[in-house]
């Protein structure tokens, strides 16, 4: 589809003069940067960052003032880089209600009749939710309760262990003691068998002499 000369006219410059992303997603929390590229022709020119649903009545929230340095109004700050033809938009700490309809404009004086508006492009911001995250609580678990199945066990073992002990009294004050008085007192025992045992041979030696 060709344009008409009196279209032309009336389109540049304006026409093209700006372009950026179409769409652009950020996420809730985080921050958003939009870049918009101009003609060299607007260096020096104002530009402006605005939203609304048409660039002819979008509300402007903030604006270069024909300046290169950053410029801020709230969350939101523009920067215009005349090196590189570009100017930057960045929404801060984003959330649901930043989604909508933002324009990148260009402050024009035109010829104030009913053709007259600045050079405008149109960008879709998308806010998507911030990811959740799950906080993993380890506790260290408990010593558990001895169960009576290991008590019943443990008393087996001793039961058994005393068995084969010579006689239940010294078993009991041999299993009460500590590790370390157990071998004293086993030589004791082992001394008392010994010196009993010696005194009935001396004994039964004495009746049959």
């Amino acid at each position: 589809m060709w344009l008409s000369p009196a279209l032309l006219l009336l389109c540049l410059p304006g026409c093209l003069s700006l372009t950026g992303p179409r769409f652009v997603t950020g996420t809730a929390g985080d921050s958003l940067t939009i870049r918009c590229w101009y003609e060299n022709y607007y260096k020096g020119y104002n530009k402006y960052w605005c939203q609304g649903q048409y660039d002819t009545d979008c509300d402007k929230i903030v604006e270069t003032k024909g300046k290169e340095q950053e410029e801020r109004n709230g969350r939101v700050s523009i920067r215009d880089n005349a090196d590189d033809l570009t100017v930057t938009v960045t929404m801060s700490n984003l959330s649901a209600a930043d989604a909508g309809s933002y324009w990148c404009k260009i402050q024009k004086v035109w010829i104030l009749d009913a053709w007259s508006r600045d050079p405008s492009f149109q960008v879709q911001v998308s806010v998507s939710p911030a990811p959740r995250t799950t906080t993993v609580q380890t506790t260290c678990p408990s010593t558990p309760p001895t169960s009576p199945a290991v008590i019943a066990e443990q008393n087996c073992s001793t039961s058994q262990a005393c068995t084969h002990c010579p006689g239940v009294l010294l078993c009991t004050v041999y299993f009460l003691f500590p590790i370390g008085l157990k071998l004293p007192l086993l030589l004791s025992m082992l001394g008392a068998v010994l010196w009993v045992s010696r005194c009935q041979r001396g004994s039964g030696e004495t009746e049959s002499a």
